[in-house]
């Protein structure tokens, strides 16, 4: 934004500092200005400007002297315009909000026997410092003002309004042309000015083309309103049109400076020639009039300043006069209680400040972050742990230790993944006011990001990647919001890169399935096992390849899902390598107790070691023969694992349907050898199982 040092002059007679000073110090207090360039001994400076989106106050040449007046104690011009007496009106210009939710106020004054010509004077001399385009009188008047105090307003060609001024919804396939020349297609949450029989512009957005000012225009009428900012901003979204209008609008406007917005324009106008018709009209809705000029007050502790920001470089805290002093300039009305708090009233300009804290920060900013000593703020009590602090830091040892990184992704996704990811139909959360259409919701899972980093590594041939996040994930609605801890894990390319001593591996699916069994070993669980269901049945999730996932199940609850990754999402992303995720739910995890190290002494008595070659019917899992051979309860069993899984060749074939297992079972006793027939006994039990199941032992 540009803003001219002679105009915030103009308003601060007072002010004796250079233009280069004015720079520093107003960006020292949040009024940023990054660049200052010398227009000439008497035109001053042209400052560039970045003004923060909630300061929506300082975006004008006003506002940046209300700062400055404030900064340096000097006293402030009002905004004034002498307008001529007004020549009666048979009746007031009819005005009609029907929008009621989407409109607060609106004025309109007419303006009769203007005469358009090009602006001069004042005017033209500021807009060609600025580089600004000159129109003509009506338009430059409506311009200048947007600049001069932030309020945008608009002027019709009264002679082509049919009717009543009507601040409504647009009805369905409206079509309206705009200033620009382009034609738009209106949507029913579109807001228009309109008269009795068409849309006349874009509420807060583009006037539209019918009624624009021309050479020809003779009768006038200035609008000055205040929209609802959400209103403005889908419009201006939704139809690609980002103008100095919606920018302030949709960032919201001051709900008090439409009158003073109309009577400033009406001057310009009038200089050239013409007169009043009839007093302003003003329709205001009560409800917006309650949410901004009408606000409650807020009470402020002296106590309360001194505590937060500590003393000043001088070694005292700042004082009452001086709190009162910089909140006073700033708008605010500052009324003290017999030894109590102060009672603040807000300016209507200042939405963005709501509560103690956000004056305490205004005090801080005008008197200088710089001029506070470095010192942090009083603080009784401790930092506490939250609840699942030691069983996330243990979830992150065991990723870590296995070789994962840890990333963070964005807390916001598009509408489409939201209902691609959520994990039950329309369980997610859209967002009222998003940046942009990428970011419209916020996330309902983690894999998005996750699959959004993944890709983006892919993309600069980062082939090997083992990757996770723990992070918060929204489900519900708008009403009803709730947030779950959750956790991903992505890898895709090398499980284990070649080296001297080994052959490299790809990840496989059982590389993932093995991080899950390692993240669920940390915690007591009675039992825990994995499946899957048939894709039909639409009870795994959709970004999961049907055929290579897995669902995790403890103690009969599901903690999560993992496999490859659907082909659809992957080609949609472009992912040109097998990628595999999983997200599993921590709140779910976090209900369990951490699994405690127990030490054991060792034996010092030998062990026994007894392999068995085994048959299987192919129905027959794993799990099903481990929980067979733990039913059995046999204490000096200290292990039983699979060493190998054999399923037929050209020398030794097998019956259709049916696998060899070679199991290897340990024993050993703690205090005692073990002799002959306790592990023949044990071995019989243990054949017995097996054939319960319908194995026999291979001959």
């Amino acid at each position: 934004m540009k803003i001219l040092s002679n105009w915030l002059r103009a308003y601060l007679p007072a002010l004796k500092v250079s233009d280069r000073q004015l720079a520093d110090d107003l960006t020292l207090r949040g009024i940023a200005v990054e660049g200052v360039f010398d227009l000439g001994s008497s035109n001053g400076s042209l400052f560039e400007m970045d003004i923060t989106t909630n300061r929506v106050d300082a975006m004008n040449h006003y506002g940046i002297a209300r700062e400055a007046a404030a900064m340096y104690d000097i006293p402030l011009l009002p905004l004034e315009a002498s307008l001529p007496a007004a020549r009666p009106a048979k009746q007031p210009f009819p005005v009609r909000i029907e929008a009621q939710d989407l409109c607060g106020r609106f004025t309109a004054r007419v303006l009769r026997n203007v005469k358009i010509a090009p602006s001069s004077g004042e005017v033209a001399q500021r807009f060609a410092l600025l580089e600004q385009k000159l129109i003509g009188n009506a338009v430059d008047a409506t311009n200048f003002v947007t600049m001069a105090m932030g309020h945008p307003t608009h002027a019709f060609d009264l002679d082509k309004v049919e009717g009543a001024i009507v601040v409504r919804r647009a009805k369905a396939g409206e079509r309206l042309k705009l200033l620009d020349g382009t034609e738009r297609t209106l949507v029913a949450d579109d807001l228009v000015v309109a008269d009795e029989q068409k849309a006349l512009a874009l509420a807060g957005v583009m006037g539209g083309w019918d009624t624009m000012i021309t050479p020809a225009t003779k009768n006038i009428l200035v609008e000055a309103a205040w929209f609802d900012p959400g209103s403005v901003r889908r419009s201006s979204r939704r139809h690609g049109l980002h103008t100095d209008a919606s920018h302030r609008f949709e960032r919201g406007a001051d709900f008090a400076a439409p009158p003073i917005a109309s009577a400033l324009v009406s001057c310009l106008i009038l200089a050239a020639g013409g007169e009043i018709e009839g007093e302003i009209v003003d329709v205001v809705v009560p409800e917006f009039a309650a949410r901004t000029i009408a606000r409650p007050p807020i009470s402020l502790a002296i106590g309360e300043v001194t505590r937060i920001l500590g003393k000043t470089v001088e070694g005292q805290p700042i004082d009452a006069a001086t709190v009162e002093r910089y909140l006073t300039a700033l708008g605010c009305g500052v009324q003290p209680t017999s030894g109590g708090p102060y009672t603040v009233t807000l300016p209507s300009w200042r939405l963005d400040l709501e509560r103690e804290i956000d004056l305490i920060e205004e005090v801080a900013r005008l008197h200088g972050y710089n001029r506070f000593s470095n010192t942090l703020p009083n603080f009784a009590g401790s930092v506490v742990e939250l609840p699942w602090a030691a069983k996330e830091k243990m979830l992150r040892g065991k990723l870590l230790a296995a070789g994962h990184t840890e990333a963070i992704s964005s807390t916001f996704c598009s509408a489409t993944e939201a209902v691609t990811f959520a994990p039950q139909p329309n369980s997610y959360v859209p967002l009222g006011n998003p940046l942009s259409e990428e970011v419209g919701c916020l996330r309902p899972s983690l894999v998005p990001g996750m699959l959004t980093m993944l890709a983006h590594n892919l993309n600069r041939e980062v082939d090997d990647l083992k990757l996770f996040e723990m992070g918060t994930i929204f489900t519900g609605n708008t009403d009803r919001v709730q947030e779950r801890p959750s956790l991903v894990l992505g890898a895709t390319g090398a499980a284990i890169a070649p080296h001297a001593h080994a052959e490299g591996r790809a990840y496989t699916f059982f590389d993932m399935k093995g991080a899950a069994e390692e993240l669920l070993a940390g915690f007591v669980t009675r039992s825990s096992y994995f499946d899957t269901f048939p894709a039909a049945s639409g009870l795994m999730p959709q970004w999961l390849h049907p055929g290579r996932a897995a669902r995790l199940v403890a103690d009969g609850e599901t903690v999560g899902f993992f496999g490859q990754l659907a082909p659809q999402e992957a080609q949609l992303r472009k992912l040109r390598q097998t990628v595999f995720v999983g997200e599993f739910d921590l709140e779910r995890l976090y209900r369990h107790a951490l699994r405690e190290p127990a030490a054991r002494e060792l034996s010092r008595f030998p062990a026994v070691v007894r392999d068995f070659s085994l048959i299987f019917p192919d129905a027959i899992q794993w799990r099903q023969i481990s929980d067979a051979l733990q039913v059995l309860a046999i204490a000096e069993m200290r292990s039983f694992e699979p060493l190998e899984i054999f399923r037929g060749g050209k020398t030794v074939s097998l019956a259709p349907g049916h696998y060899s297992i070679l199991l290897r079972a340990v024993f050993q006793a703690q205090e005692r050898t073990l002799r002959d027939e306790e592990v023949q006994g044990w071995w019989e039990r243990i054949i017995e199982a097996v054939r319960s199941l319908g194995g026999v032992l291979r001959s």
